[in-house]
């Protein structure tokens, strides 16, 4: 026998746009009737009831029949919950709520977070929050957004709407039509704007409408789940529990689980199955009560033996033929997990099945080679391959790191051999520090192959300081401009190389550079004075055309005063080059 579920929502948007504030305000909306059964708390989610949706949407006209039975809100905001919440071929959230502040409009994570919609397809609307913060709106003891709105002044109404179409112009520029929600007449087309406000709960009548309507409407089928079936979940958290052992948390999606089920899930080391000892709700004061079975869609928590393995993010189903039933769960296991031995890439290591996932595919889209994929620490094992991958490119090897700890030995491995560890909690941000390093070291390197080039240098023989005449030649001389080091070749004012550099001395002590300003003693080969250098000759240090051809492009190293130097120096040099 079939039967609605309630469809699963999760709530994704930027840093302090109000994500938590509106997901507190949904799970308060009848903390009063609590003991009714309004909002029940599970593991992972709270469960709405229909019976308050209708309640808490107050004044908002219902034009439809509400058939679902409630909705099930994760309550972990953000798109690591998100892309960890996931079904064979795509997320098991049916509905996203992407948070905007209406003030700031569109952040790099609210594009971070539409761009994984995208991938999976998953539709959603927009809660523009924070409609209490424009400047004069009075905030009223309403659920509606249209109750309070008829009360505002004009000049209010019209800043609301100079907002909204602000960030209708932002969202065009991702692909997306949008528009308030009460003027939309095709909802597969255009994306719905709620203007809210999580602190007064001005607009949450609307917004739990809209999704309860929308779920309702364009879900259909997608809700439809045998009674009897066997359940499937998605593991959102393994953990230890006082008393208990290792526990894991999941959101049921589909059919029912039972206590003594045999459950199969993924470890690293491929799938394995235990019996489920215990299904687990919250109770009074922190406290769990046994149930007998769970019903999609449900948050519940997980007791059993050899869960200590188990991968967040990964399918955990009831199995009645292991065999079969597991071969189609390490298949998709293997599909995002991987190690690919004749490939460069970096090495990526994530909290989850679902981040290891949404990275690769970011870093994918950035055009950027992934050799080793894969869930757990960064131990030194990471940095030993990442090393191996530097020596044949050196813009590859690299560890990614995305929520997950870093052992010591790994920080030791790293300082070491000098490969970057680049972690960070927000997956965009992630790539982004990865892309700001390749630029930091493409900079080092051409500075590093700059300096092995010869640096220009104007220098002068000193009268009265010859102390050698060759073989090597010893004499005082004025650095005029630049730099010069030792080895360097020198050339006079036609261009000819008259010797090179062997020695250098300052106040009777052995330097390696001389700069502009000093005068120093200096000897070198093939130098023989009277013949190919005199006193007060002023010589420069000589160039190749290539060495000329890498200056020209990194003239930004010189200083005003080396790029005058240089510029002679070319001019000598024209006739060969």
């Amino acid at each position: 026998m079939k039967f609605k579920r309630s469809p699963i929502i999760c709530i994704l948007g930027h840093v302090d746009h109000g994500k938590t504030t509106i997901l507190d305000a949904i799970r308060g909306t009848s903390v009063a009737k609590k003991e009714a059964g309004g909002i029940t708390q599970m593991i992972g989610a709270s469960y709405v009831s229909k019976e308050t949706i209708q309640e808490s949407a107050g004044k908002v006209a219902l034009k439809f029949n509400l058939t679902i039975p409630g909705l099930l809100f994760i309550d972990t905001p953000g798109h690591e919950a998100f892309s960890n919440l996931r079904d064979r071929g795509g997320s098991i959230a049916d509905l996203v709520i992407v948070v905007i502040d209406i003030n700031n409009g569109i952040q790099p994570q609210t594009i971070e977070s539409i761009r994984i919609l995208k991938q999976y397809k998953t539709p959603f609307v927009i809660a523009a929050n924070k409609i209490d913060t424009i400047m004069g709106w009075k905030s009223h003891k309403t659920s509606s957004f249209n109750e309070s709105l008829a009360q505002q002044p004009e000049h209010i109404k019209n800043a609301l709407d100079e907002k909204l179409y602000k960030l209708m112009g932002q969202l065009s520029e991702h692909g997306f039509d949008s528009d308030r929600y009460d003027r939309i007449t095709e909802f597969t087309r255009q994306i719905a704007l709620i203007p809210v406000s999580g602190k007064t709960k001005e607009g949450l009548g609307e917004l739990l409408v809209m999704i309860a309507g929308l779920s309702q409407k364009f879900l259909g089928d997608n809700l439809e789940i045998e009674g009897t079936g066997r359940g499937k979940g998605s593991i959102i958290e393994v953990k230890e529990e006082k008393g208990l052992g290792t526990t894991v948390d999941i959101i049921l999606y589909d059919g029912v689980m039972k206590k003594n089920d045999e459950i199969a899930y993924m470890t690293l080391n491929g799938v394995q199955k235990t019996k489920v000892r215990g299904l687990l709700l919250p109770g009074e004061g922190g406290k769990y009560n046994s149930i007998d079975s769970a019903v999609a869609a449900a948050g519940v928590k997980i007791y059993a033996q050899g869960l200590d393995s188990a991968i967040p993010g990964s399918p955990l189903e009831v199995v009645h033929d292991f065999e079969t039933e597991s071969k189609v769960i390490e298949d998709q296991f293997k599909s995002i997990i991987f190690h690919k031995n004749d490939e460069l890439g970096v090495i990526l290591r994530a909290d989850s099945l679902g981040s290891v996932e949404a990275l690769v595919k970011l870093l994918e889209t950035n055009e950027i080679k992934v050799r080793d994929a894969s869930v757990g620490q960064i131990t030194r094992k990471e940095v030993i391959a990442a090393s191996v991958v530097g020596k044949e490119n050196p813009f590859l090897g690299a560890v990614l790191g995305f929520n997950v700890r870093l052992v010591d030995e790994a920080v030791e491995e790293a300082k070491n051999s000098g490969v970057p560890i680049i972690q960070s909690d927000i997956i965009y941000r992630l790539v982004d520090n990865y892309k700001a390093w390749q630029v930091e070291l493409k900079e080092k390197m051409k500075k590093d192959s700059m300096e092995k080039l010869p640096w220009p240098a104007k220098i002068k023989i000193l009268k009265g300081f010859i102390f050698r005449a060759s073989k090597p030649a010893v004499f005082g001389v004025e650095i005029l401009g630049g730099k010069i080091r030792k080895n360097y070749r020198l050339m006079d004012k036609s261009g000819e190389v008259i010797g090179e550099v062997r020695e250098m001395q300052h106040e009777k002590e052995k330097i390696e550079e001389a700069t502009s300003g000093q005068q120093i003693a200096l000897s070198a080969d093939g130098v023989i004075i009277g013949k190919n250098a005199n006193e007060n000759d002023v010589i420069y240090t000589y160039m190749t055309g290539d060495e000329i051809k890498k200056w020209d492009e990194q003239l930004n190293l010189l200083n005003d005063s080396e790029k005058g130097v240089y510029e002679e120096i070319r001019k000598l040099l024209r006739k060969y080059f």
